[in-house]
C-alpha cells in the first residue's frame, strides 16, 4: 500500500507519531499485535481496509 501511494515508511512513521523501528516490525509481521486505533490510523492514513494490508497465515 506504502508503494501504491507513493509514501515512505518514513513518512507514515512520523504521520502515525511512532519510530521507523516500530513500522518496521510491523511492516516485518514480527509484532506480537497492533492496536486498532494503530490499525484505523494506519488505514485512514493509506486510505485503504485493514484486508489490504493483513494477512492470515496459519501456523
Amino acid at each position: 500500500m506504502l508503494a501504491r501511494r507513493k509514501m515512505q515508511s518514513k513518512e507514515l512513521a512520523e504521520r502515525l507519531g511512532i519510530t521507523p523501528a516500530n513500522l518496521s516490525i510491523l511492516k516485518t509481521g514480527k509484532a506480537k499485535g497492533v492496536r486498532f486505533d494503530t490499525l484505523e490510523a494506519i488505514c485512514k492514513i493509506l486510505d485503504c481496509q485493514p484486508g489490504d494490508i493483513l494477512e492470515y497465515q496459519p501456523d
